[in-house]
């Protein structure tokens, strides 16, 4: 029995929270963490108790007398550190093991007294750790050379992003520094590739999965409410209140700006009925403090209902306690999202997840119903993995030279290459990379040395350097003195204008550019207030699984009257084309002034299909939400253009080469891909930007077919 298994401080442990039973995935857990010395990845639902799962059998195995820190949990999130902490810190108070919260907001004096006693368990993110090798490489071999463990909570949110590759080189380069192989164990609810997941230990053959595959019933209702402004409509926000007033609701718009929204109109719905006034928001420019107050609010209000407006901030496993209801408006860009969300509700053992989803116009009616049934079908989309990661590659360069304050470039070479981040990048290519930051300064050769050179210093010394992903350039927000948050500049946050945030709407009175400040009154004029939104890159079987049901005679019982009816308007619209295949054939509206394709596939591939297009003098315009592309000029000219295509192809690295150089702003998504050689930007372009197998495979074996 497993119980059995774990050491009497653990059991006592149990006893004490009056648990009746260990769940399926700490029973698993135990017995083989206990047995092996093998790594895994726990994958079960929300709230389904992974991190018990891990640290009920570690905390009976580590003898923790040992010297130095003996775990380490890493997390995407501060603030899912600050909520693991409390759970973990009681936990160990029967061992008494010292737990301890290293990150840019956490205590100094537990950090010291941590130096100069290694001991116990941190909890941190990648960042921190980066920062570490940078700054106090020293520290690093200090604390983490005898490790026996590290616990990586919410893999999922590093698999196919460049934390997650900055991940890896991390732990690769922990391994090194480590007396003996430290075990690796993941966690997660949504894996949509357990192969990518089993990476992160740097040994996939000695790496298993432990699945709990006990789902959750949920109740979903999809309401569809026509919205013909950029504001949600008001029967959508009157149904949305009298859905919510009555219980512990988390609503998921798709932008802060949906987000503060939604809080206020909510909130002045229930001023003018009386209704309760626990109406919040929360994302990433909410201050955090407004926000650590929210969650506080939501964890400990057994008897008051609330509504929370937010983002992915509250996608993880912050503990906010029971929430009763998850609300989604307008389609979510992914399955995974999809997932973590509907598991926010129905946290308590025995209760149903009830889900509901609003959309405000047919294509994101459409999006919802096919993420809605693939999850049903069990399909979470596979992550974009790039082999080759460049971009990365190059910030660890950096990172490396100056931790060792100055290195061989073959010691540095060979570094590279064992690191198992970086597996797949040839020697070749980590000299051409090293001699190109040599050439633009950010490195200096002193015979077989580098050092960080002159242009290096200033990106190596900035706080931004440790994180892998682009920051906004945010300016504060205050009403006066006090700091709201923080929102990104942009051409609508000018004087007199009226702003989103934190649940209320302000008035903007000055906007200090020099101080990156803008001070802000409560807006009392009514005027219609602005704030910020974004894209997403969606998975072509996303868009397959819309086409599907757009030509299927299904009826759906989770949608409503109205969508029910929207369903059967469009498709009454796409009877016209001559659809007898629907892996091959793809519609081509054709009317007398212009073309529109229907690609029905995903971002990438509509990215490269219109860069394609330009470059064969097609006058087009894509539109992403709907997957289809406006062309200009008559059908005859566009599928004799259409037929030239593969030869294009044949020179697209000079193409994009020369788009790169015309427009460099193209390659944003990536924070240090600009610094890269230009044939190593042009290969981070195909590898995360464009899709051209999937781009040559629509343009040779599609069919389009014209409306009738």
């Amino acid at each position: 029995m497993s119980f059995d298994l774990l050491s009497e401080p653990i059991r006592r442990y149990i006893r004490d929270k009056r648990w009746e039973e260990l769940r399926p995935i700490q029973i698993a857990a135990i017995s083989k963490i206990l047995s092996t010395r093998d790594n895994y990845i726990l994958a079960s639902r929300t709230a389904s108790g992974k991190t018990e799962a891990a640290f009920l059998p570690i905390l009976s195995k580590v003898n923790f007398e040992d010297p130095g820190v003996q775990v380490l949990y890493i997390s995407p999130l501060i603030a899912l550190i600050n909520d693991q902490f409390g759970r973990i810190e009681e936990l160990c108070k029967y061992l008494d093991v010292t737990v301890t919260k290293w990150h840019g907001e956490a205590n100094k004096s537990g950090k010291d007294r941590l130096i100069k006693q290694p001991n116990g368990i941190i909890l941190i993110t990648p960042e921190s750790i980066e920062a570490m090798f940078v700054n106090k490489p020293h520290n690093v071999k200090h604390l983490f050379s005898n490790l026996k463990f590290v616990v990586i909570d919410e893999i999922h949110s590093f698999i196919g992003a460049d934390r997650g590759v900055q991940l890896k080189s991390i732990l690769s380069r922990l391994q090194d520094i480590n007396t003996d192989l430290f075990t690796v164990v993941g966690l997660s609810a949504t894996i949509g590739d357990y192969n990518e997941a089993k990476k992160f230990t740097g040994d996939e053959l000695k790496t298993k999965v432990l699945l709990d595959r006990t789902a959750k019933e949920i109740n979903a209702q999809f309401k569809f409410f026509i919205g013909e402004k950029d504001e949600l409509p008001l029967e959508l926000m009157k149904d949305l209140y009298l859905e919510t007033k009555d219980s512990k609701a988390l609503i998921f718009p798709n932008s802060r700006g949906r987000a503060e929204e939604v809080a206020v109109k909510l909130k002045k719905i229930s001023e003018r009925v009386k209704g309760h006034a626990n109406y919040f928001s929360h994302h990433s420019s909410v201050d955090q403090e407004v926000r650590e107050y929210v969650e506080y609010f939501a964890k400990n209000s057994v008897r008051q209902n609330f509504c929370i407006s937010c983002t992915s901030t509250l996608e993880l496993g912050i503990d906010i306690g029971s929430v009763d209801q998850v609300i989604q408006i307008d389609a979510t860009h992914s399955i995974a999202s999809l997932i973590q969300r509907v598991g926010r509700s129905g946290r308590k053992e025995g209760e149903k997840s009830n889900l509901f989803l609003y959309a405000t116009d047919k294509w994101s009616l459409l999006q919802s119903l096919a993420c809605w049934l693939l999850y049903k079908e069990g399909y979470i989309e596979p992550p974009l993995i790039t082999d080759k990661p460049y971009d990365i590659l190059l910030h660890q360069i950096l990172s490396i030279v100056k931790g060792h304050s100055g290195i061989r470039i073959e010691q540095l070479v060979k570094e590279l290459k064992r690191n198992f981040a970086f597996s797949k990048i040839e020697t070749t290519e980590c000299q051409a990379i090293v001699k190109h930051l040599i050439e633009i300064d950010f490195l200096e050769k002193l015979q077989n040395e580098v050092i960080i050179g002159v242009e290096g210093e200033w990106i190596v010394n900035s706080r931004d350097f440790y994180s892998v992903f682009k920051a906004e350039e945010n300016f504060k927000v205050l009403n006066a003195g006090n700091k709201i948050g923080e929102i990104p500049i942009s051409p609508q946050i000018r004087e007199d204008e009226n702003i989103l945030l934190a649940a209320k709407i302000w008035k903007i009175k000055y906007v200090d550019y020099e101080t990156k400040k803008i001070e802000v009154i409560k807006a009392l004029d009514g005027k219609k207030p602005s704030f910020f939104g974004g894209g997403a890159t969606i998975h072509p079987r996303i868009r397959t699984k819309m086409f599907e049901i757009i030509y299927s005679n299904e009826t759906f019982e989770v949608l409503d009257k109205l969508g029910s009816e929207e369903m059967e308007s469009m498709r009454k619209e796409f009877r016209i084309f001559d659809i007898t295949d629907l892996s091959r054939d793809r519609p081509l509206l054709v009317t007398k002034t212009y073309l529109q394709l229907f690609t029905f596939t995903g971002t990438r591939i509509n990215h490269t299909l219109g860069f394609l297009f330009d470059l064969a003098g097609i006058k087009s315009t894509l539109n992403d939400s709907h997957s289809s592309i406006d062309i200009e000029g008559p059908e005859v000219e566009f599928r004799a253009s259409l037929k030239k295509l593969p030869e294009t192809l044949k020179n697209i690295d000079q193409h994009i080469q020369e788009l790169l150089i015309s427009n460099p702003g193209v390659l944003g998504f990536s924070k240090w891909g600009a610094y890269l050689p230009v044939e190593h930007q042009v290969n981070l372009m195909k590898q995360k930007y464009f899709d051209l197998d999937g781009a040559r495979e629509f343009v040779e074996s599609r069919s389009l077919k014209n409306n009738c």
